[in-house]
């Protein structure tokens, strides 16, 4: 969303492209999966803190639900476009393919900045959204959960609206509630927790030990914190960490050779993953340009923020030293720069395959919350671990199995389980 001649949709559609020559689709499936079943734009009018009324355009889309209900976040960012959420949506359901869940792929968004929003503004912009869409979601349908700068907080006004304008309990519908209103424990961590899953099993087959690695960032929000969390914990050693400063509109990476202290760094970060510069400065860190991230003298690059962030112009900046970039946000590599990078032999964990954590957990919270029966956390973890690392070995055996590599491997496995569905119900 940074670069106004990227086109996330086109993106989308290209790795599904290559996929579905793999497979040698048939026309008419290529037609419906290339594209969103449903979509759903419209004006949220919210009157603000001075009386003033604003109006937002808001979007819900759905690319596919053969295979379950539509499964996928709401982004609240300056910067959203209906194809970028297009492109979501379609990630979506491959992620949940990939994970052998029973769930389709949908995504939603909202084009505002809440940073500068009021509380208030925010929980009208929240019921306004659903106002607009509550009759095309529901847990049987299309169940949202939050994404970019959106939280439980946001979930939980969500789902009161919802239940107020359907009349009914209906704490599934929407995931990533807070702990105690319906959510699910661990699902906070999950999506970090599962990129360093993915990371380890990586690790294994490249017979190395993760105390024997260093890591760097971009981002610092949920998935990120959550990733370096559980990479320290392994054993590993994260140097470097990238986040947007809200003070200058720019983005800024953090480096300390010795390696960063998350709590630390969290000390000084505000509610949307941005850390304080000059607080960073006094804790001895070094400041660097915000795509210096990626230039690091370090073993895994993980980029946990938003698309198109490895291209093209800087893909060759990747030091020679990285075995494994683990693909924390969705979309962050260009198909160019991918092609590059698989010249290279840097191990790739793709994004929908990656950060399938976060969904997998939804999806799991949704279970808990329809049955109206909670797990204690470590029961969460565990399934979580399991579900994440049964899907690696699946695409890392395909890939052998077909000399492809883990990117192909994916597309190949997730489009087919998509296409064989819309074929078993004759849809075409």
């Amino acid at each position: 969303m940074n670069n106004t001649s990227y086109n996330p949709f086109e993106n989308a559609q290209k790795q599904f492209d290559r996929a579905a020559d793999m497979l040698d689709l048939d026309q008419a499936t290529r037609d419906l999966l290339r594209n969103p079943m449903r979509e759903h734009h419209f004006s949220i009018p919210v009157r603000l803190d001075d009386g003033t009324v604003k109006v937002f355009k808001g979007y819900r889309i759905q690319h596919n639900d053969a295979r379950g209900p539509a499964k996928g976040g709401v982004r609240f960012h300056p910067q959203e476009t209906a194809d970028t959420v297009r492109a979501l949506s379609m990630w979506m359901t491959w992620k949940t393919a990939v994970a052998d869940l029973p769930l389709g792929g949908g995504k939603g968004g909202v084009i505002c900045d809440p940073h500068d929003l009021s509380e208030l503004e925010q929980e009208r912009l929240c019921r306004g959204w659903i106002r607009q869409v509550y009759k095309n979601i529901g847990p049987e349908t299309d169940i949202p959960a939050p994404d970019i700068m959106t939280n439980s907080k946001h979930m939980l006004w969500m789902l009161d609206e919802y239940e107020v304008l359907s009349g009914k309990r209906a704490p599934g519908t929407i995931t990533g509630k807070p702990v105690g209103m319906g959510g699910s424990q661990g699902r906070t961590e999950a999506t970090g927790y599962g990129v360093i899953i993915m990371v380890r099993e990586a690790l294994k087959e490249l017979d190395t030990l993760p105390s024997n690695t260093i890591a760097s960032l971009q981002g610092f929000g949920n998935v990120s914190q959550y990733a370096i969390e559980l990479f320290t914990q392994i054993g590993g050693k994260v140097i470097c960490v990238s986040s947007w400063n809200q003070e200058d509109l720019t983005s800024y990476s953090y480096k300390k050779d010795s390696g960063i202290d998350l709590d630390e760094l969290k000390s000084i970060t505000d509610n949307f993953g941005g850390i304080i510069k000059n607080k960073a400065i006094d804790l001895g860190y070094e400041i660097l340009p915000g795509d210096a991230w990626l230039e690091q003298n370090v073993d895994i690059l993980i980029p946990a923020a938003i698309e198109n962030q490895i291209t093209l112009e800087n893909v060759n900046k990747i030091s020679n030293r990285v075995k494994i970039i683990a693909e924390g946000a969705n979309g962050p590599t260009s198909p160019e720069a991918s092609d590059i990078i698989n010249d290279r032999n840097i191990f790739v964990i793709p994004d929908f395959l990656a950060n399938a954590g976060g969904v997998t957990c939804s999806y799991f919270e949704q279970v808990q919350s329809n049955m109206n029966y909670y797990w204690e956390k470590d029961e969460v973890l565990s399934k979580l671990d399991v579900k994440m690392t049964s899907a690696f070995i699946a695409v890392s055996d395909f890939a052998k199995d077909n000399n492809l590599n883990m990117r192909d491997a994916a597309y190949v496995i997730s489009v087919d389980k998509v296409a064989r569905a819309c074929h078993d119900r004759g849809w075409v």
